[in-house]
């Protein structure tokens, strides 16, 4: 039972570790999605990967137990912005495990039996299991405990708990040994030759001295400038490349109606919280007042200084018992606190305990008992780690004779906190939490410095129905007076203002401006161009009516979705013909930079030590195109004119300083080798996600 405990109380941990970071540890943030419409994606089918299904019921299985790892790590309820993390996680949990699976298939990478035994018995194991069975005095893994457990497994029922667990554990960690060896032949199958480094070197230490004359694209006025359709074709089928769109995005403009808490409601909340003030200055009993009236019935504990919010902090550590603070307003609440008590205290404690559970022990009287039992044996000199291993229902400390390590204020439950901080080392406590009955001793106690308990009642400010109903009104009365067409003149009408929120993803949340936005998103992904909604969403304290203006499916996008994006870069390329025009007129006779310049009505910049890996042309910017057609003239020879970032140029070398000579190039090979290396994992995920062609249809479903 022992083992069997251990596991279920650690084996969430390390499936979390493992799926976390050791499955595929070069899986990119986000995975691309490509090929056709959600909207035609089987009705059960999350999405398609190189041909193989993600059904629906696995991915939201997966889903439920991340979140139950989430869970046990952190102790917190997920938020809709990290349920969001845990749903697209565990998508490319899915699409990285298929996409790798098929090509280590196709080479036939497998990790034998012994090999296996090997990361969890061997000399060198797997990461995981010495965390999971690991001493953590000595660092080392506890080949008893291992052992035991083990050998439970092995005997375990098919259908155990425990054992389904654990296999699916190794199963995960053989799919990631795997994964590692896939990646290994990647990064073996690069080479860095000599003349690489040859080139990586003078590029980064070759030096050129030159002289350029510029027409900056800001010399011609905007207005001067009218764009054709040729112009929008030019550049778009110039850059083509550009548009590939990896999955599909949506963009809406809205208009919402403001439900926040109006003057009246923050005078209603303002009145309560002055009274309730005025009351608690005479409360006798803090914690029940505190239970009673306050939203966030938060336990009283005692504080070390910068754990209360700011404005508390000097006010409390400097008060008299009984004293209130406030009412203040903070995080969205009317606050009101009164300190209940301050001492000084340890920092921290180190501890041992014996949980008895009341249910097995024939209740709390009888566990109480049976616990003041143990009490006596001890204080009569009973070994209380012997007894610790022998009778504790808390496992994992047991199995250590009772310790529970070194913690600090905030780490125990409050009835197990308070006994062993206000107590001094060697006391033996009993004390009864929800988790059971504790025989406590404390084995030490370390620093010193002035703890304050505070109580807190708080209100917070929120709309009242009839601010809601009002707000909610005027949406509703929005809604009725819309046509396909008249979105925008009925806003302008009413003086609304239109906000927009552009190329939204198919399982966004949130947006800026907009929280919990997943039902406008949901909407707009089952909408078609220029539909408004047919009801009126709730997104925080605002009422909104949203209006789908682009689709941009997944592929390369057409000119017409592009056209607004791209109108400013063709622009700059209209303004560049005529700026090359210019300078080749100016060039026209000309044999050196400076005469160009004069022609052209500019100067002749002088610029020094410019190197072909940092092209950064002094006050001006990057200029790639530059620096590289420089790199390629020969001494005193005028270039074309260059269209650049800031403007267009004809450039001219005075001078190329060599550097001296490489040496030895096994260095700068190894320093380049390690650059690709680094690069190669999400290069190679890219090109094989690429190939897999993936289908994502997660928008209708979450």
């Amino acid at each position: 039972m022992g083992i069997m405990n251990f596991l279920r109380e650690r084996m969430g941990k390390i499936l979390a570790i493992v799926i976390g970071l050791a499955l595929f540890a070069f899986i990119i943030g986000e995975v691309a999605r490509s090929g056709s419409s959600f909207m035609r994606g089987s009705q059960n089918d999350l999405g398609e990967v190189a041909g193989e299904k993600v059904p629906y019921d696995q991915f939201s299985k997966k889903v439920d137990q991340n979140t139950k790892n989430f869970l046990q790590q952190s102790g917190q309820a997920p938020t809709p912005q990290i349920t969001g993390y845990i749903q697209e996680t565990t998508w490319n949990e899915f699409v990285s495990k298929i996409i790798l699976n098929k090509e280590i298939d196709k080479l036939g990478i497998v990790v034998g039996v012994d090999e296996t035994r090997s990361m969890i018995s061997g000399n060198n194991p797997n990461p995981q299991i010495v965390q999971a069975f690991g001493d953590q005095k000595t660092g080392q893994i506890d080949r008893q405990r291992l052992n035991m457990f083990l050998n439970n497994v092995a005997t375990a029922k098919a259908d155990d708990p425990m054992k389904v667990q654990w296999n699916e554990f190794v199963a995960t960690m053989v799919e990631s040994k795997k994964a590692e060896k896939y990646m290994s032949l990647v990064r073996n199958g690069l080479y860095v030759n000599s003349l690489d480094a040859k080139d990586d070197y003078e590029a980064r230490n070759k030096l050129v001295n030159f002289k350029y004359a510029e027409l900056d694209y800001a010399s011609i006025p905007d207005s001067k400038v009218t764009l054709t359709d040729d112009d929008y074709s030019s550049y778009y089928n110039d850059h083509k490349g550009q548009f590939k769109n990896p999955q599909e995005l949506r963009s809406f403009e809205y208009v919402s109606f403001n439900a926040s808490p109006s003057k009246e409601d923050t005078a209603a909340v303002k009145t309560q919280i002055d009274k309730l003030a005025t009351d608690f200055k005479t409360a006798t009993n803090d914690s029940l007042f505190v239970q009673v009236n306050a939203e966030t019935k938060t336990p009283l504990t005692y504080l070390h200084k910068g754990q209360l919010e700011p404005k508390l902090d000097s006010v409390m550590f400097n008060a008299a018992k009984g004293q209130v603070y406030g009412p203040y307003f903070s995080n969205g609440s009317y606050k009101v606190a009164k300190l209940v008590d301050s001492r000084v205290g340890p920092d921290s404690v180190k501890a041992s305990h014996i949980l008895l559970n009341p249910a097995t022990e024939g209740g709390v009287d009888k566990a109480k008992a049976k616990a003041d039992s143990l009490k006596k044996l001890i204080a009569g000199g009973a070994s209380f780690a012997e007894l610790a291993k022998k009778f504790s229902t808390d496992k994992t400390s047991g199995e250590k004779g009772g310790e529970l390590g070194t913690f600090g204020r905030g780490a125990m439950i409050p009835a197990f906190e308070e006994a062993v901080f206000d107590g001094k080392k060697g006391d033996l406590k009993v004390v009864t939490t929800q988790f059971g009955v504790h025989i406590i001793k404390i084995d030490d106690q370390k620093g010193s410095s002035k703890v304050v308990k505070v109580a807190i009642v708080d209100k917070p400010l929120v709309a009242s129905s009839k601010t809601q109903s009002a707000a909610y009104a005027k949406a509703q009365a929005f809604l009725a007076s819309l046509t396909k067409d008249n979105f925008t003149a009925e806003s302008q009408k009413q003086g609304l203002q239109i906000k927009k929120a552009d190329d939204v993803n198919g399982v966004a949340a949130a947006l800026p401006g907009l929280d919990n936005a997943r039902e406008i998103v949901r909407w707009a992904f089952k909408a078609d161009k220029g539909d408004y909604s047919d009801q009126v969403f709730t997104s925080g304290n605002q009422y909104v009516i949203p209006r789908l203006t682009v689709i941009k499916p997944a592929g390369t996008l057409p000119l017409d979705v592009v056209k607004k994006q791209i109108e400013n870069d063709v622009r700059i390329m209209v303004k560049g013909k005529t700026l090359i025009a210019k300078l080749e007129a100016a060039m026209s006779g000309a044999s050196s930079i400076d005469a160009v310049a004069q022609k052209a009505g500019t100067k002749a910049v002088p610029v020094e030590n410019i190197v072909f890996a940092n092209p950064v042309i002094p006050g001006l910017t990057a200029e790639y195109k530059v620096v590289g057609t420089l790199f390629g003239l020969q001494l005193h020879k005028l270039s074309k004119p260059v269209a650049g970032v800031h403007g267009v140029y004809v450039v001219e070398p005075e001078s190329f300083i060599n550097p001296a000579p490489m040496g030895d190039a096994s260095k700068q090979r190894q320093q380049i080798a390690q650059a690709i290396a680094q690069r190669a994992d999400n290069m190679v995920f890219d090109a094989l996600k690429d190939k897999a062609n993936v289908k994502d249809y997660r928008a209708k479903f979450l």
